[in-house]
């Protein structure tokens, strides 16, 4: 487990190595906490399901660069024997039009479940609707930078980074 750089008012970000956060770990989390939390499993740097829990159980859940999370999402044939050959062809590309449509079409609902989540937690949100589905469409690098990008666009205190020693 690393700690990232603190955030003012308690709220600290962890990450973990791969295997060791489940999804039950969340809820178990909020009740030993008695606060909202939240949980980014990342795959490789290149997506990101988010997933946030209130104190009243509430549960909100998002992607993280939606294009490469269509391409890793999108369903096979049955009859695929080689990933290989179907990455490419127009029948993958079709699957994955289809599973990006369907995640783009989730993401005012998720968006709004996440500016709730970080209300529920305390923050005074200021961020726009609009705004918070911008950054769940967006495209980085790394999804660890869009996962920080979201907490700071629902108004989390920005991370301290430490000074360069001399």
């Amino acid at each position: 487990m690393h700690a990232w750089w603190p955030r003012p008012g308690g709220w600290q970000t962890l990450q973990f190595d791969h295997g060791l956060w489940e999804d039950g770990h969340l809820s178990a989390l909020v009740g030993w906490t008695g606060t909202p939390a939240c949980v980014a499993d990342v795959s490789d740097s290149d997506i990101a399901l988010v997933t946030g829990l209130g104190t009243n159980g509430q549960r909100w859940q998002a992607w993280l660069n939606l294009d490469k999370a269509a391409a890793l999402l999108a369903e096979e044939p049955e009859d695929l024997d080689d990933m290989g050959l179907w990455a490419g062809t127009p029948e993958f590309d079709e699957a994955v039009r289809r599973k990006r449509a369907e995640l783009r079409a989730d993401v005012p609902a998720d968006a709004e479940g996440a500016r709730l989540w970080a209300a529920a937690a305390g923050v005074p949100v200021e961020a726009e609707q609009s705004r918070v589905e911008e950054l769940l469409c967006s495209r980085e690098t790394f999804a660890e930078d869009l996962f920080s990008a979201l907490l700071d666009e629902l108004g989390f205190p920005q991370a301290i980074q430490p000074s360069p020693e001399p």
